[in-house]
């Protein structure tokens, strides 16, 4: 099985804290249901084996369990904070450990978050202010925001362990920002709170509408709703009419995409509470816009650090391009999105994203992050504290609850990772029954998937399969008879199954050109299954004369796996030898994932220039 290489005592340890017996989360839910439910919900349980699970427990041991809390409560126990905007990172870690110990029960990340939690909550004013200013700079630059992480956390921590107290907070900062913004005479303009035309300051919306589904308190809702009518105000950055009226997220607020994205994430929270269909619209066509004009091919946006013109998509260092956090935020929204709908071409962004810019964020040695990660040129990962260091380990977190689930009743597989999962299901006759999945691939490395279907009692019942648009000749077998060909995203199984039925998945990962477009005619980039290629300075000795000489056009090459020639310092266990061969040419190069290059602060690049013949 292909996975990163992790020293025997260490992997033994993951291990060992992976399948660790500990009590079971509370997991409190809402008091207040949402209107519309969502139509993918992910599986009840489950446990991954391969690729994306080394990524999630790297996440763990090397950047959640190694953050000092000392300095992420700096700020809070000696106001004014060293960062503007330090007191972000609380909830944010919150988030990203309650997510993560969901998954691994490590009772190690439990204690360190129990500990934060108390001594963050013990930080709060008498009037329930949370952030990291001083008096007179109260309402500035970014204390909403920070506001809006406090609610985002404790929130997150409260519905793990029903602890009150986190509950209590949330409320007492969601009141102070109720009884300080609004209309009234003396409250304050949120739109002129903080940064970014009123963006920064209104992503708060979707903090409130959980403060409003878990208490059930009436001035949460309203305050939701005072949001929408301030964002249209001439301050305001016209979220939702800009949308309406131009299609294009370059035309909303002034263009910062990390807080706009924030901003769509509770636009999206307020649709499920409300039903609203408006809102689900305009959130769709950014989706559209994004996706067809501002998404680079390694699944994130923004060059420095806001939404570009059609087609612009600059990528060296100094373009700034791919902020970790618009990555995280992309992600959560096409997250949303899938849970809505339960449309495939949600995972689809999903995956894009998470076996690309996601992981090419983190370094999977140090846990050290970029925050911002080129596709041309050293990825400049640092373990200093910054936005993007706290947002790219809650993306990681929510990697477990996107793989499979159920889309309606029906079973559905999104991600290709080896593991087990067992989830509730409705069978054709309307019983409910239980279902367990063990799941045998080594992929991304190859197409080869098998699945062991395990109902708790013999029943007809649908299983489907996302079809990824870059794969080819998908098959499907089951107990070893064919079956049709898949006529869409979404191949749909429906029969009588039996404990220890047996489906075998098999698709090949052409190699794929793909064209530099706008931002760099002239080249192109090489794509392997849902992994963006590319070659790297300590892989291939004559990087610098591949840059010079460039790849040829309209010639076939060779891809042949060369992982057990990888240097014995290099972590991932996945390379290929690119070879092209002419009458009077003969020239290999290596080429490796996106995601695994420049590990080691070294040079790298995506996009190769076209010459030649």
């Amino acid at each position: 099985m292909k996975k990163y290489c992790l020293f025997p005592a260490l992997l033994f340890l993951l291990l060992q804290q992976a399948t660790a017996a500990v009590d079971p989360a509370t997991n409190t839910q809402p008091v207040i249901p949402d209107r519309v439910q969502d139509r993918f919900i992910p599986a009840d349980a489950g446990r991954l084996s391969g690729l994306l699970n080394s990524h999630i427990l790297l996440n763990q041991e090397k950047r959640l369990l190694l953050v000092d809390s000392a300095l992420l409560l700096s700020g809070f126990e000696h106001r004014p904070g060293s960062q503007k905007w330090i007191g972000e990172h609380v909830g944010k870690f919150l988030f990203a450990a309650v997510n993560t110990y969901r998954y691994t029960h490590d009772p190690r990340l439990k204690a360190l978050m129990d500990d934060i939690e108390r001594k963050y909550i013990a930080t709060q004013l008498p009037d329930g202010y949370l952030g990291t200013y001083l008096p007179k700079d109260y309402w500035s630059e970014w204390d909403v925001w920070v506001h809006k992480y406090a609610i985002i956390g404790l929130l997150s921590y409260y519905s793990l362990t029903g602890d009150h107290a986190a509950l209590e907070a949330a409320r007492k900062a969601g009141d102070l920002i109720c009884r300080t913004f609004g209309n009234a005479p003396g409250q304050l303009d949120l739109n002129k709170s903080g940064y970014h035309n009123g963006l920064a300051s209104g992503s708060i919306l979707g903090p409130m509408v959980d403060l409003y589904r878990y208490t059930g308190d009436p001035k949460y809702l309203a305050f939701a709703k005072y949001i929408f009518a301030d964002w249209e105000t001439e301050t305001g950055p016209k979220i939702i009419s800009g949308l309406e009226q131009y299609g294009k997220v370059t035309k909303v607020g002034n263009a910062k995409a990390y807080e706009m994205l924030s901003c769509f994430l509770g636009v999206l929270e307020f649709y499920k509470l409300t039903g609203e269909a408006r809102y689900l619209k305009a959130m769709q066509t950014a989706w559209q816009d994004i996706s067809k004009n501002r998404l680079y091919i390694t699944g994130t946006t923004s060059s420095h650090e806001h939404f570009q013109d059609d087609q612009v998509l600059p990528a060296a260092i100094d373009d700034k391009m791919g902020e970790g956090c618009v990555t995280v935020t992309w992600i959560q929204f096409n997250d949303l999105l899938l849970g809505i709908t339960g449309e495939p071409k949600y995972a689809t962004e999903i995956e894009r994203s998470v076996y690309n810019h996601l992981f090419a964020a983190e370094n999977p040695e140090n846990g050290c992050v970029s925050y911002y990660t080129p596709l041309q040129g050293a990825k400049p990962q640092l373990c200093k504290l910054t936005c993007c260091l706290s947002s790219v380990p809650r993306a990681i977190s929510m990697i477990p609850d996107m793989v499979w689930g159920r889309i309606g009743k029906e079973f559905s597989i999104l991600l290709y990772e080896p593991g087990e999962v067992t989830d509730s299901i409705v069978t054709a006759n309307g019983k409910k029954i239980s279902l367990h999945v063990v799941s045998s691939t080594d992929f991304p490395a190859t197409g080869n998937l098998d699945y062991k279907i395990h109902p708790s009692t013999p029943a007809r019942f649908a299983v489907n399969f996302r079809v990824p648009d870059w794969a080819a000749n998908y098959t499907v077998t089951i107990n070893g008879i064919k079956q049709p060909a898949p006529a869409g995203p979404l191949l749909k199984i429906e029969r009588i199954w039996k404990t220890s039925d047996r489906i075998t998945v098999h698709f090949d990962m052409p190699l794929r050109k793909i064209a530099g477009g706008t931002s760099y005619p002239g080249y192109i980039a090489f794509k392997r299954g849902p992994q963006i290629l590319a070659v790297d300075s300590v892989l291939d000795p004559e990087y610098k004369e591949l840059l010079q000489v460039g790849v040829a056009p309209g010639i076939i090459y060779n891809l042949t796996p060369v992982s057990s020639d990888l240097p014995p310092t290099w972590i991932g266990k996945q390379a290929w030898l690119l070879t092209r061969t002419t009458a009077d040419n003969n020239r290999s190069f290596v080429l490796a994932p996106f995601a695994d290059t420049g590990q080691q602060g070294t040079m790298q690049q995506v996009w190769l220039p076209v010459r030649g013949n």
